[in-house]
């Protein structure tokens, strides 16, 4: 059965090489009105909260609606009214773009390296189907817009510096910057904590009550994911982000519960380790990098003084740290 279908698989997408000079110029239109509706895309998705990066985005769809009304003219000339639908799906090895509904909330500087991609992508179609062509106006107009799309990073830039100044640059990536420490940073950082310090006193106790390593590693485990998951749900579900601008409830709810089941997982890890006090002692290891990497990243992301993010994580976690262990001993 399978060497009945694969023929079939194999024949489903053509070879480029084996294109007509018709179906790469159908091929062309195609591309450029999928990616002048893509720009159109990503100026949507920016107008609200990057609008002078939206108007390059519409200025570019722009330029690719241009491209492909050349196209279509050429095309007109030489084959007439009837367009062959052939998409880049339907040839082998031709670079794909992701569908419209995946961009809709990419980060800025996403959108912008995508753009860039793009371009690169066009430009080596371009460069490659005019090799393909015998005729010398496709060829010259394949030829112009390789060079068009090789062009587009300066005309991106010339674009940029039209609608985008300096200050709305700054003020744009200052606004990227903040909705990241709001996406992903705030609560993962919460979960880090959480997961790190709201464990201690479990493992620990567990571990010197009874010093089985492999019993004090399941109680962490569950402890670390279980905090995970309970986390995660209520940072998603106390705020769908709409009115607070903090973005997307699923991505700030994996952002906490991963970063809450890592901050216990990093210290319940070592109990894998069947000697107790070699365990315990890199354990105690594991818990002082964690509260220090945690107040550096309060100090680095959140603007915490770093004294006070010391006092705050390192002196409460080794409270609750000690709290374990006494609490173990007894």
């Amino acid at each position: 059965m399978f060497a009945t279908l694969l023929p079939y698989a194999l024949s489903s997408r053509r070879s480029f090489d084996s294109l007509s000079e018709e179906e790469i110029l159908a091929l062309a239109i195609g591309a450029e009105e999928e990616d002048a509706r893509i720009y159109k895309a990503y100026a949507d998705n920016l107008r609200e909260r990057y609008p002078a990066s939206a108007k390059v985005f519409e200025d570019m769809a722009d330029v690719e609606q241009t491209h492909k009304n050349m196209l279509i003219e050429m095309f007109r000339s030489r084959f007439g009214e009837d367009i062959p639908l052939i998409r880049r799906e339907h040839v082998r090895g031709f670079y794909a773009r992701r569908p419209d509904w995946l961009v809709r909330n990419l980060a800025l500087e996403t959108i912008r390296d995508q753009a860039r991609a793009m371009e690169k992508q066009a430009f080596r179609f371009y460069t490659e189907a005019a090799k393909r062509v015998s005729d010398a106006s496709t060829r010259r107009l394949l030829g112009d817009l390789a060079l068009a799309e090789q062009g587009h990073e300066e005309i991106a830039q010339a674009l940029t510096e039209k609608h985008v100044g300096e200050g709305e640059r700054e003020e744009e990536d200052a606004t990227a910057h903040r909705q990241f420490i709001l996406t992903y940073v705030q609560p993962g950082l919460a979960g880090l904590m959480d997961g790190s310090v709201s464990t201690l006193a479990p493992i620990f106790a567990a571990a010197f009550a009874t010093q089985d390593t492999w019993s004090t590693f399941l109680i962490g485990l569950s402890a670390s994911v279980g905090a995970g998951i309970s986390m995660g749900f209520t940072e998603a579900a106390h705020d769908d982000g709409k009115i607070s601008g903090r973005g997307s409830p699923v991505k700030r709810g994996l952002a906490s519960g991963i970063m809450t089941a890592i901050g216990g997982l990093g210290h319940a890890l070592p109990y894998l380790i069947p000697h107790f006090w070699t365990a315990t002692i890199l354990a105690g290891i594991v818990v002082f990098v964690e509260l220090w990497a945690i107040a550096f990243i309060q100090n680095r992301y959140m603007e915490t003084p770093f004294m006070r993010a010391v006092m705050q994580v390192v002196l409460g976690g080794s409270l609750v740290l000690a709290a374990g262990i006494i609490i173990g001993h007894g």
